[in-house]
């Protein structure tokens, strides 16, 4: 018997004013890490938004956990599923770590005495165990962003959605933050959006490839390097079959 996606959008068409993002687009997500790729102003974080119920569709359909999106039941039982890191994470400056991860699940619905044990383990699966006293204010963008993921997990959601995560890391930060969503990835399905084909390269098990707010693509890393990925490093594969299936020549530019 063939499990129900995660997420399953059809003809799903999204505006933002009278402009509109996505077109009538088809696809799928399940388990492990899929990388929504593509070029700035793509349509990415409109993509994601519509599937944390931040936005309501226009047109078409898209389940989530089994819940529809365009229900306002369905938006708060998908609230309540998944976690979500925005490209602009943010905390409040005067928490500890411990205090805002605790505050974040309070606010999810969870009881005082069970926001802070999973505050408190969360911390510890992304690295921030032995910071749970230290003030929002005084952390490391790269260990700002490992907060944001913990007020993702607190929850314990059935899917996790990132968006543009790597986005003003360091390059060190940039690695230990891949290395992270690897981790977490095995766990929990997670959605990553970036046009960084080097994150791509990194963590993804499956690409989804928007560009003009159509899908360009969607399929396995192996399926979306092939033929490329038989020569090279994986990050040159990557990105030559990224130039390759948005027909860009060697050289040129996708705002990437």
């Amino acid at each position: 018997m063939l499990s129900t996606p995660l997420v399953k959008a059809d003809e799903l068409r999204q505006q933002r004013g009278r402009t509109t993002v996505l077109h009538d687009i088809d696809f799928s997500v399940d388990k492990g890490v899929t990388c929504l790729l593509g070029p700035n102003g793509a349509g990415k974080t409109t993509l994601l938004e519509t599937i944390v119920g931040v936005l309501s569709p226009q047109g078409g359909s898209l389940l989530v956990c089994g819940q529809d999106v365009s229900r306002p039941s369905g938006v708060e039982a998908i609230r309540a599923s998944t976690g979500y890191l925005p490209q602009r994470f943010t905390a409040l400056p005067s928490f500890s770590t411990l205090e805002f991860v605790s505050y974040t699940a309070w606010s999810k619905g969870l009881s005082a005495r069970r926001a802070r044990e999973n505050a408190a383990r969360v911390l510890g699966t992304v690295g921030l165990a032995a910071s749970s006293g230290t003030r929002t204010r005084k952390l490391s963008g790269g260990m700002l962003q490992r907060l944001g993921i913990a007020c993702a997990l607190v929850n314990e959601p059935a899917l996790l959605v990132l968006d543009e995560p790597t986005v003003g890391l360091d390059p060190a930060q940039r690695a230990s933050f891949r290395a992270l969503v690897r981790a977490v990835g095995k766990e929990t399905p997670t959605v990553l959006s970036t046009h960084l084909t080097d994150d791509v390269a990194a963590v993804a098990d499956s690409v989804l490839l928007l560009s003009e707010g159509h899908v360009r693509f969607q399929g396995t890393l192996e399926e979306f390097l092939a033929p490329e990925g038989a020569d090279g490093s994986r990050s040159e594969a990557v990105e030559a079959a990224y130039l390759r299936r948005l027909a860009i020549p060697a050289g040129g530019s996708a705002h990437a």
